[in-house]
């Protein structure tokens, strides 16, 4: 039993940024107009996680090549790796226990302030919800998302920004990576159609 666990703190030793983390907030220059206009307009604006959850530069230790993407869903963070040992590391929220998807996959498409249309096994566990939610500040998808694929199928996981940043840090997801809206477009800005992600 406490083989399992031993491998997994070592892969979690791997992959955090231990001593040179550097804050590196996001550059507003990042934000189109309409960004601007609709973040300014979100009700959440007032929930902000802590420092720790915010973007930084770390050093990374793992054998990814540069341009891939990275979810500890144990730390609850993603790191975009980067040349000469760094890595870009954002604050996410995760799935609930049992709801997380893990493996391999390449970004098969990505959408600026995308629609939301949940899947019968989220109505399932939560009935109440809407079936369709139109693009903006109010919809659980944020400002982007990228869209995981193994092959051609769509795996219906996500990496997409939030209408809820008080939960980064938190396992609380249908399974989808959620990031800080100013977050999820710097990554989309840097990852291209094609990148791989790998969700451990």
């Amino acid at each position: 039993m406490w083989l399992p666990r031993f491998a997994m703190m070592i892969v979690g030793l791997m992959l955090a940024g231990c001593i040179t983390d550097t804050l590196d907030p996001v550059d507003e220059s990042v934000l189109t107009p309409r960004d601007k206009k609709l973040i300014q307009s979100a009700s959440y604006l007032q929930h902000k996680p802590g420092q720790d959850w915010l973007r930084h530069v770390v050093d990374y230790t793992g054998k990814e090549k540069p341009g891939t993407v990275v979810v500890d869903t144990e730390r609850k963070f993603l790191y975009l790796v980067q040349e000469n040992g760094k890595a870009y590391r954002y604050g996410v929220t995760v799935g609930e226990e049992g709801l997380n998807w893990r493996g391999t996959a390449k970004v098969g498409q990505k959408k600026e302030w995308p629609d939301w249309v949940p899947t019968p096994d989220i109505l399932k566990r939560i009935p109440d919800l809407p079936k369709y939610v139109s693009p903006g500040p109010h919809n659980p998808m944020g400002a982007r998302a990228l869209y995981l694929y193994q092959g051609n199928k769509d795996t219906l996981f996500r990496i997409h920004g939030t209408n809820q940043p008080e939960y980064i840090g938190q396992a609380i997801s249908s399974g989808c990576i959620r990031m800080l809206n100013e977050d999820v477009i710097d990554l989309f800005n840097r990852v291209p159609v094609g990148a791989t992600v790998v969700v451990i």
